[in-house]
């Protein structure tokens, strides 16, 4: 647990803190355990010292009542400097997935000295890029017709809530066990899972320039199957940062590359952040 700029986030780390450092920053209402310990340990092993942690409002960290959020997006955008602050280190490479892809960023527009590269998975330009990128036609439905909230005091039923939430967002191969283990994780965690929407109450943290600002080498890793934001997205978001290159992830949707795609995944981003 770590004092982070008025909050205390929980923070986890692999490998050793010699070696170039990886910060994964998760998406929205995300805790850090949707970074698999094996995907964590498969890049430590690879030298790098990786870091996870949860957002304010997710597992351990700072948490705040539902519906009553104390922080801004603002906050939510700067806390991975403060992570990497609290364990001083200067420079990381960051890896982040949909919201946490906005705020790498937006870190990488704002405070280059910080950013030793970008790995971006499953996001969205933060900044505009001149073309239409619509949110996929099965999400825009899902959100048209939410599911009601479950009841937070059984857990179970909230492990089912979470689980079956991820299958709207993954791909055709969906992982149900492993669906149900990281849900069972979260909720043993987790001091409240229901503060996790706060996260869609606050607003702020709007980047102070352009993609085309961004110097940090960048890696785009996109799914082609992903519900929420199509290909096209990733394709866009490649093309707005000076010199960034897309890998399309078959057969993957709107999440954190399953283990199908490690074989891939992980030497891409070894030979990425090996590279600045």
């Amino acid at each position: 647990m770590l004092p982070v700029r008025g909050a205390v986030l929980c923070v986890e780390t692999f490998g050793e803190p010699e070696d170039p450092a990886i910060l994964l920053i998760s998406g929205i209402t995300a805790p850090m355990d949707g970074w698999d310990d094996d995907l964590c340990a498969a890049l430590a092993d690879g030298g790098r010292y990786v870091i996870r942690y949860d957002h304010r409002d997710t597992g351990r960290s700072t948490t705040d009542p539902p519906g009553h959020p104390s922080y801004t997006g603002r906050d939510l955008a700067l806390d991975p400097l403060g992570v990497l602050d609290a364990l001083g280190i200067a420079r990381a490479h960051l890896v982040g997935i949909s919201m946490g892809g906005g705020i790498a960023q937006s870190l990488a527009i704002d405070h280059p000295d910080r950013v030793a590269s970008l790995t971006l998975v499953a996001t969205s330009p933060v900044t505009s890029t001149g073309r239409d990128l619509p949110i996929g036609p099965a999400m825009r439905a899902a959100f048209a017709d939410p599911p009601p909230a479950p009841d937070w005091s059984d857990p179970e039923v909230v492990v089912r809530h979470l689980a079956d939430g991820e299958r709207v967002y993954a791909g055709p191969g969906f992982d149900a066990e492993r669906g149900l283990t990281i849900a069972r994780r979260i909720v043993a965690r987790s001091v409240n899972p229901a503060a996790a929407a706060n996260h869609w109450l606050v607003s702020g943290g709007d980047p102070g320039g352009t993609l085309a600002d961004v110097v940090a080498p960048t890696l785009v890793l996109h799914g082609a199957a992903d519900p929420f934001f199509p290909l096209e997205h990733g394709q866009a978001l490649a093309a707005a940062v000076p010199g960034a290159r897309l890998v399309v992830l078959e057969g993957t949707g709107h999440q954190v590359p399953p283990r199908s795609t490690w074989d891939v995944v992980v030497p891409e981003i070894l030979r990425h952040t090996a590279l600045s």
